[in-house]
């Protein structure tokens, strides 16, 4: 991999990766990329689907803390295991560890919906299901991070990042109605079943994706775990691109995910909102995150993209703290939109970034880096999140995470290398 600082004082981030399709045609009319697509949005509204069976049956089971809890559980494996599952990605080829931890994911939470069907498995029963999902997820999540850098060429990542954010959002949109009918027509078991499918799937659309191979002289030897884990880990603090990068994701991770989740929910609680307003707020948030990734895939690219990541993160701290203080909930909606289309912004090319500066044979071990505070570390959080709004209200918790995103947004344009960052043309 290099990173070379060009004539206008840019930085050119190129891996030595040869693009494994022939014409290098756009992503967005490139069947094998397609291909892909079609897999990861079936896995995702699986996904959805599984959270709302297990929150549903956890709350049958014992009270609502508990089932927040149990929903919980799962981030404790993925924090853990997350930078070896990046190893894994890296060691057999992330479309091998993607197709084999999504035939486990289906597995395992098809063996739920039978446990509900036969019987009334307790809180430890589910659990342990997410607990296991935990598990497989922080496997599946680098393997699936780092795929799309070898299924098309490297001047079409950042479009293959907002196809991605498209699928994202259309996932979270029809997985509440899709678990709901899940529940209403065959109850938990059903909505498992439903959600086992769905992730099913995608099995054999993943199965018929093509990947680019290596060149040989970014072919590794194998190692111990270990000796992988720490030769990534050496990559990513040597990179003058990558090392702001991974800072600048987690910081930003850290700032945003509290707020949006757990912090939303108390600040409709404290105006009276409802759940009403919170699904408004929530929808405004969509949509401005999926304008963003659809502003990425039709363009295919950002001149500037490390300047661009750094203003928008700067920009989406200020949207944040002014989320707090929004008096109504039309108000509200109108910024959660501009806070979805500048985080949403921030995040798709800080992705694509990641994936053009590792060294080919790094992907997996540097996206689970990246993506280790956003499904590990973050939902850890909630709990913190929610005692401090209960101590001092939901305006000073929202600027405090705030100041998170606003130190990413800084780190950003304070690391030359990073500030200046050209994704390929």
């Amino acid at each position: 991999m290099t990173t070379d600082v060009t004539t206008d004082g840019t930085t050119d981030v190129t891996t030595a990766l040869a693009s494994p399709v022939p014409d290098d045609r756009p992503a967005h009319r490139d069947p094998n990329v397609l291909r892909w697509l079609g897999g990861f949005t079936a896995s995702a509204v699986g996904d959805n689907v599984y959270y709302i069976a297990l929150s549903w049956a956890a709350v049958q089971s014992g009270t609502a803390a508990q089932a927040g809890l149990v929903t919980a559980v799962s981030a404790v494996p993925r924090a853990l295991l997350m930078l070896g599952g990046g190893v894994a990605a890296d060691r057999y080829g992330p479309r091998r560890v993607v197709v084999g931890s999504t035939a486990v994911r289906s597995a395992l939470v098809l063996t739920a919906a039978v446990l509900l069907l036969v019987t009334s498995p307790g809180l430890w029963a589910l659990g342990a299901v997410a607990v296991l999902f935990g598990v497989v997820d922080a496997v599946f999540i680098p393997a699936a991070g780092a795929l799309p850098a070898r299924i098309t060429g490297r001047s079409q990542l950042t479009r293959v990042q907002g196809m991605r954010g498209l699928a994202t959002r259309l996932a979270n949109v029809l997985g509440g109605p899709l678990g709901g009918l899940g529940v209403a027509l065959g109850g938990t078991a059903g909505a498992f079943g439903l959600a086992a499918l769905l992730i099913g799937v995608s099995l054999p659309v993943l199965l018929a994706v093509r990947v680019g191979e290596l060149p040989p002289d970014e072919q590794k030897a194998r190692g111990a775990v270990s000796a992988e884990l720490r030769d990534g880990l050496r990559h990513i603090r040597r990179d003058r691109v990558l090392r702001p990068l991974i800072v600048v994701i987690a910081l930003g991770d850290l700032g945003f995910v509290g707020p949006l989740n757990i912090g939303l929910t108390l600040l409709s609680e404290e105006r009276g909102w409802g759940s009403g307003g919170m699904g408004w707020v929530l929808a405004g948030f969509g949509v401005g995150a999926g304008s963003a990734a659809l502003l990425l895939t039709w363009r295919g690219r950002l001149p500037r993209a490390g300047y661009v990541m750094a203003v928008t993160n700067a920009a989406s701290a200020v949207a944040i703290a002014g989320l707090a203080q929004a008096p109504s909930v039309l108000a509200a909606v109108g910024v959660a939109l501009c806070v979805g289309m500048l985080a949403g912004l921030a995040g798709a090319l800080g992705t694509a970034l990641v994936q053009a500066a590792a060294g080919p044979a790094y992907v997996g071990r540097v996206t689970s880096a990246a993506t280790l505070v956003s499904y590990g570390v973050a939902p850890l959080t909630f709990p913190l999140v929610g005692w401090a709004i209960g101590q001092w209200g939901t305006g000073p918790v929202f600027t405090a995470c705030a100041g998170v995103c606003a130190l990413s947004g800084a780190v950003a344009l304070c690391a030359g290398p990073l500030r200046r960052a050209e994704l390929p043309v």
